[in-house]
């Protein structure tokens, strides 16, 4: 893909995106071999773009657990009965079979940095590059009564989606009218932050159709919505002040996980169904790596290339990244195009681009047909080395169904650009 039609499809489809001026004409025939663990949003944007932007020139193996891409984003929708699980799950092949690509349906187990090799299941591979693009982990620190196997079966938390999110339909589905839905947010930094307001939203949609006499009980450890909060609280009154109770500033102190009952700051619940997101840390595997940044348990990276501040030859992208931006998927795939940038610019002894700029768009679904959305621009502090909000971007007046329309083309649009 060219300069020109790069910028065009940026610009239309899951936003703006500054392409850094640099000549490939110098690259070698054969630059080396990327390894990429984890594809989602980001580990699939950069394998793609890696691969494009080089030339083919850049070997590129991915390494990921689940057979199927499965998208957060859209998957709320789910609980209002506006989207299935198949309409969010997407395939590799096109990143297998036009982009060249070589997939390991495995699991990471170790990274040796000093001889630049991934542990997988029983194999070693080899590396020139390292991405580390494994996304969040949850830290039960706080709640050693919970752990990821009652999440599996019982609690929920629905915060990857696939069978949880699956899970969490079904107990609202199922719970008589009248009952109790309650949400946990967890305390900033966590993926998506305005994703707990907009489930809210859906499974109140949801109660409002179908179990009218239930309640929606949303329980905040931030004292405030902290994404969006004017629109969501708009829509909270206007569509669901019979349905949704919000409580600020609610940490769980204690959980019951046979009666589901919960005690927080403020209060002691009983519920019937439970979403419970819990806090949140970088991936386990780059934790373990020693890619983190202490007691924050997220990982400090050059915002130039994505390379680790601890290791160098490794790069994180995505939700890992201790940053300014939010953890969203277009950060990832804004983030996975500098570092794929400044990857193919090192392999070829060239200069990357030192002045990265990119944005961001969020959309969320307040009911069935209408959407609201946030945009904000990103441009790099050379002096505070660190991605900054800069001038542009917004906010929406109101929802409107329009916005849900274009919500429904964004989604498509970033499916495409980091599936292919």
């Amino acid at each position: 893909m060219d300069r020109r039609s790069f910028l065009k499809a940026g610009m239309t489809g899951a936003g703006a995106f500054f392409l850094p001026s640099i000549a490939y004409t110098k690259i070698n025939n054969s630059l080396g071999h990327v390894v990429i663990i984890g594809v989602g949003f980001g580990g699939a944007t950069v394998a793609r773009y890696l691969r494009m932007w080089s030339g083919g020139k850049i070997s590129v193996t991915v390494i990921e657990p689940r057979p199927k891409f499965v998208s957060c984003p859209v998957s709320n929708r789910i609980f209002s009965g506006n989207a299935e699980i198949k309409t969010i799950t997407h395939g590799y092949d096109s990143l297998e079979n036009n982009y060249g690509i070589r997939f390991i349906n495995g699991f990471a187990s170790h990274i040796d940095p000093e001889k630049k090799i991934v542990q997988v299941d029983d194999q070693r591979l080899s590396y020139d590059r390292l991405v580390v693009a494994t996304g969040i982990d949850f830290d039960y620190s706080s709640l050693p009564m919970l752990n990821a196997d009652i999440q599996t079966s019982k609690i929920p938390h629905a915060w990857k989606a696939g069978a949880q999110t699956l899970l969490l339909r079904d107990q609202i589905t199922a719970m008589p009218d009248g009952g109790v839905v309650a949400i946990t947010v967890p305390q900033v930094p966590y993926r998506c932050p305005p994703g707990p307001y907009e489930r809210a939203c859906q499974i109140a949609f949801y109660l409002k159709q179908h179990k009218p006499r239930s309640k929606l009980l949303v329980l905040d450890a931030n004292p405030a919505i902290i994404s969006k909060r004017p629109l969501f609280e708009r829509a909270w009154n206007d569509l669901y002040h019979d349905i949704i109770e919000y409580q600020p500033s609610s940490t769980i102190e204690n959980l019951d996980i046979n009666n589901l009952s919960i005690a927080t700051t403020f209060g002691k619940y009983k519920v019937d169904v439970l979403n419970l997101i819990p806090p949140q840390t970088a991936g386990k595997l780059a934790l373990n790596t020693g890619l983190g940044n202490g007691s924050k348990h997220w990982c400090d990276v050059n915002f130039l290339n994505y390379e680790s501040k601890n290791i160098p030859g490794i790069h994180v992208i995505g939700d890992s990244v201790s940053s300014v931006p939010p953890k969203s998927a277009h950060v990832a795939t804004s983030q996975a195009k500098v570092c794929a940038n400044a990857i193919i610019s090192e392999l070829s002894g060239l200069e990357f681009d030192q002045e990265p700029v990119f944005a961001n768009t969020c959309y969320s679904f307040i009911d069935d047909k209408q959407a609201v959305h946030v945009a904000n621009v990103y441009r790099y502090d050379s002096k505070d080395k660190e991605m900054k909000a800069a001038p542009g971007g917004g906010i929406s007046a109101i929802p409107s169904i329009k916005e849900g329309a274009q919500a429904d083309e964004w989604a498509t649009n970033i499916w495409s650009d980091a599936l292919g």
